[in-house]
């Protein structure tokens, strides 16, 4: 028998309420900050992810679904939703509109990923960017942002982990400490972190590893390394998180799994679990719109996945509201009120009440029993008799009061 394949979901109706509460939460977020929706395709040029994600990243090396096209194209689905955004900026000349640019997606994210709780090989993301600034308040607000978004769907417990990776300029000193640093456990790191070494130091801070965690708890710290405009950014940043009233934890060791991040860093975390069941994050990326063929370009973004969310809503006890129910089911008996039953469906459907008419000739009693399952609102109840005097009798199913109403009237009546 057939299933879903590993790594994968079937999202059924009984778990759409969840999904609703929340892509609602984040539209009206959005329209609150300014923030308007884009969707770039499901698979990109595979070279935009290795040249801006990073060649030695594990979404690069180990979990991208890449593919040759019948032309002979390497094409990759979408690992993740901000160089996607970054190409359509720059392909259809958004560097021209008022800056920055504020936009949204939701989308379908892939990744070879080991399946764990939250955690999937398709998995849906939304994420904010805001391109066009440099300013820390942009920073802010889009910390902001995040910030209330898991505060509007009753998420109370929840932290604010926070750095700065610095940038170009007083980066290279820092990974030369950490180096330095390293370089004494060498025999001690895991084989992924002994490649780390060699190729990308930064993600030493971020192995997950026990063994590694410990060594890496007494590393060098990046804010000793910033330079005078890296440290003045994340110090006002700091100053406006106050102003905000949002609380926040200096986290040396928190560097983000993409090479493309410079400054600020960031995840929001449950406050129990920390940084392995991070509800979401993000940070700048000034250098990334440049490295993609664009104009210099300072950015920044967060994104989160939707899953993760669910759970924590679920662990939480978070009530999400219910989708609307069916409000009517039509019941009949006889061939000339089935005719009636059509028509009136259409009827009421253009009065926009939601309608279900049975079908396949089924006993009243049975028809009253699929309304029930149905949880329907009301029963309209078409036979013979009905047909002939132009009427329809309509029960409330939450407490089977019954009256007769005019056929004509049931629109009116149900609206």
């Amino acid at each position: 028998m057939y299933q879903a394949v590993r790594g994968t979901s079937d999202i059924l109706p009984a778990e759409q309420p969840y999904w609703r509460y929340i892509e609602q939460a984040v539209a009206d977020i959005s329209r609150l900050y300014g923030y308007r929706r884009i969707d770039t395709p499901i698979f990109e040029d595979t070279s935009l992810f290795s040249r801006s994600t990073g060649d030695f990243t594990d979404i690069v090396q180990k979990e991208m679904y890449t593919f040759d096209d019948r032309g002979g194209n390497s094409l990759t689905l979408k690992p993740e939703g901000t160089p996607p955004v970054c190409r359509a900026y720059i392909q259809h000349g958004l560097g021209n509109l008022p800056q920055p640019v504020k936009l949204y997606y939701i989308s379908p994210i892939f990744r070879y990923d080991r399946p764990q709780a939250g955690r999937y090989r398709q998995h849906y993301q939304f994420g904010y960017e805001a391109i066009g600034e440099a300013d820390p308040a942009i920073d802010a607000e889009v910390i902001d942002m995040a910030w209330r978004f898991y505060r509007s769907l009753g998420l109370a417990r929840i932290t604010l982990q926070l750095n700065s990776t610095g940038c170009r300029q007083c980066r290279p000193g820092y990974l030369s400490a950490l180096k330095d640093y390293y370089n004494s456990y060498a025999g001690e790191l895991c084989n992924d972190c002994k490649t780390r070494l060699e190729k990308n130091p930064l993600r030493l801070l971020d192995c997950k590893e026990p063994s590694c965690q410990k060594i890496a708890e007494s590393a060098p710290k990046n804010a000793g390394h910033l330079c005078k405009e890296c440290d003045e950014h994340f110090k006002k940043l700091q100053e406006y998180l106050g102003l905000l009233d949002i609380p926040f934890e200096l986290n040396h060791r928190l560097v983000r799994g993409l090479d493309y991040y410079t400054r600020t860093v960031f995840e929001i975390q449950p406050e129990e679990e920390g940084a392995q069941s991070a509800l979401g994050g993000g940070g700048r990326y000034d250098d990334l719109i440049e490295g993609l063929g664009g104009k210099p370009t300072p950015a920044l973004g967060f994104a989160a996945g939707i899953e993760r969310i669910i759970l924590n809503l679920k662990k939480e006890g978070v009530a999400v509201p219910a989708t609307p129910g069916l409000q009517v089911l039509i019941a009949y008996l006889g061939d000339a009120a089935r005719t009636e039953a059509i028509k009136l469906a259409l009827v009421l459907r253009e009065a926009g009440i939601s309608v279900v008419t049975t079908t396949g000739g089924k006993s009243l009693k049975a028809q009253m029993r699929q309304a029930n399952s149905l949880e329907a609102r009301y029963t309209v109840i078409i036979g013979e008799d009905e047909v002939k005097a132009g009427t329809a009798t309509l029960r409330d199913m939450a407490n089977a009061r019954q009256e007769t109403l005019a056929i004509g009237e049931l629109a009116a009546r149900l609206s």
